[in-house]
Formats: structure tokens, C-alpha cells, sequence
């Protein structure tokens, strides 16, 4: 006689780990140690946490890739990791939403506000009265009525394009040029690898890999460039404020699609993983790869040209 279970597909379920919480401890540390770093008291837990949280990754990782080999996973279970990655990408859609609707914010209200615009400008207009509301602000409103001897000054100059005559220098140009050609070597890299050709699968996800650290190469130049010779830092009121935050947490997310992309590079050539059917992993990979690449578009417009 026919179990009603037979009818339904089974579904694996892991034993028992440690990772998940060693993992959320790992990454509270890193953060904290974040904290601690930008507030200039030290950077050792920083670097403790991020170590913790690679190490803990690259063993999480490992399981998980013994289980797919193993056979273990099924099609429910696949659709899972779909679903799970998905969302993954849409709350980091809402992550860097909250720090753009931070960004108009300022620009479209709180900026001029204080320079004494609207209904509620009037206490900008009472307290800072020479105070010019432009974007980006070169000046803090503090600065406006204390000079030099402000505590927070603006910076010397902005990261915009100044003319045409400087845009073969301009970093964010190139950066842009590296990161939306990367976007189109993982998608070669896709088709080679639905096609079958490792080969030229290989080749393409290298080339995206060696993108993604040119990228961060230039971003970690463009840094320099802002706290040597512009005078644009994380103190620079308002506009420091924001361009650090919203690039600087760009680029950590463009290190980790790097590092997510290098896995997968490192599976297929030093383990021969994936199929033209079987690729999830490289799958989700090249999907938050994309997602990077978008928001990277919408940064270069409305922090850079607009």
C-alpha cells in the first residue's frame, strides 16, 4: 500500500550548528570594532571581527558545498536558496534606500532650512544668517560666523567635475567605466558557463574579479585624493557626511561580490564545480554582483553629476 508521504518530495534538513550564531557574534564585533575605528579608538577589534567573519564565511561555505556534492540538496531545497538569496538582495535594496532618501533629505530640506528657506528656516536665518544654502555646502554653518576657528569646516573642494578639461582624471569616471564593464564579462561569464565552455567561463569570471579589486584599487585612490588634496573628510559637515557614507558602503559591498565572485572562480578551477544546469552559486553571486552595479549608477548620478 502507497505511504502519503510518498507523494511528497523530501526535503533535507541540517544537523544542528554553531556557525549561524558564531557567525551574528562575528559580525557584531566587526561592526563594533567598525565604531571604535571611525572614532578614532583603534581598529583592532575591527580587524579581529572582520577575520572572524571571513573564517566563519569560508567554513560556512564549505558545508554547504559538501552537501550540494553530496547530493543532499533537492529542488524545494533550491528554490529556498533562491528565495533566500532574493531577499537578501532586496534588504540591501532597502539599506542603501534609507542612505538615499538620508542624502535628499539633507539636500532637498536640511540644507536649506539652515541657510534660512521655508517656514523652518527661521532659525537658520536668526543663527547662521551668512550662511548659503548650495550643495554640496563648502562651508558648515558654523563656519560661516566663527571662521577658521569653527570645529567642523566644510571641505576645499568637492568631488565634482570641474570641467571638461579634467575628466580623464576624474576617478569616479573610471570607476564607473571598470564597474558597468564588469557587470558585462559576468554576464559572458553566465552564458559560457550555460553553454558549458569552463574555459571560457573561467576566463570571463577572472577578468570580472580582477574588476571588482581595480574598482576598490581606484575607490582607496579617490580616498586619498579627497582627504590629501580636496580636504573632503568624514568631519567635513554635512557633505563629508554623506559622500564617505554613501561610497564607503558601496565600496565594502563591491569587496564582498569581489570576494563572493572569487570563491566562485576558485570552485570551478581548482574543483571543476558547476554545470550548465547546476550553478547556483556562482548564479546568486553574479546576481548581487548586478544589484552592486545598479546602485553604483544611481551613486555616480546623485552623488557625483547631479
Amino acid at each position: 500500500m502507497e505511504s502519503k508521504t510518498d507523494n511528497f518530495q523530501k526535503y533535507y534538513v541540517p544537523e544542528k550548528s554553531a556557525i549561524p550564531i558564531i557567525f551574528a557574534v562575528s559580525v557584531f564585533f566587526a561592526g563594533f570594532g567598525a565604531a571604535n575605528a571611525i572614532t578614532g579608538n583603534g581598529s583592532t577589534m575591527l580587524l579581529l571581527g572582520m577575520l572572524a567573519v571571513v573564517i566563519t564565511m569560508s567554513f560556512w561555505f564549505s558545508v554547504v558545498m559538501k552537501e550540494s556534492k553530496a547530493g543532499l540538496d533537492t529542488p524545494q531545497l533550491n528554490n529556498s536558496y533562491v528565495f533566500g538569496m532574493g531577499w537578501f538582495i532586496f534588504s540591501e535594496v532597502m539599506f542603501f534606500f534609507a542612505f538615499f532618501g538620508a542624502l535628499f533629505y539633507i539636500r532637498q530640506f536640511a540644507v536649506p532650512w539652515l541657510g534660512g528657506e521655508g517656514e523652518k528656516g527661521l532659525a537658520g536665518e536668526l543663527l547662521w544668517p551668512e550662511f548659503e544654502a548650495t550643495w554640496p555646502p563648502m562651508i558648515t554653518p558654523e563656519q560661516s560666523i566663527m571662521g577658521d576657528q569653527a570645529v567642523t569646516k566644510g571641505p576645499d573642494e568637492s568631488m565634482y567635475l570641474h570641467g571638461i578639461s579634467g575628466i580623464i582624471k576624474w576617478l569616479p569616471l573610471w570607476n564607473t567605466i571598470v564597474l558597468l564593464s564588469s557587470s558585462g564579462t559576468v554576464h559572458f561569464a553566465h552564458i559560457a558557463l550555460k553553454e558549458n565552455n569552463r574555459k571560457r567561463f573561467n576566463f570571463w569570471l577572472g577578468i570580472t574579479v580582477c574588476l571588482a579589486f581595480i574598482f576598490v584599487i581606484l575607490q582607496a585612490a579617490e580616498y586619498y585624493e579627497a582627504y590629501a588634496h580636496l580636504g573632503l573628510t568624514l568631519n567635513s559637515g554635512v557633505y563629508g557626511t554623506t559622500f564617505f557614507m554613501l561610497t564607503g558602503f558601496h565600496g565594502m559591498h563591491v569587496l564582498i561580490g569581489g570576494i563572493f565572485l572569487l570563491t566562485q572562480l576558485f570552485r570551478s578551477t581548482g574543483f571543476k564545480h558547476f554545470t550548465e544546469k547546476e550553478h547556483f552559486g556562482f548564479e546568486a553571486a553574479s546576481w548581487y554582483w548586478h544589484f552592486v552595479d545598479v546602485v553604483w549608477v544611481c551613486l555616480f548620478l546623485f552623488v557625483y553629476i547631479i
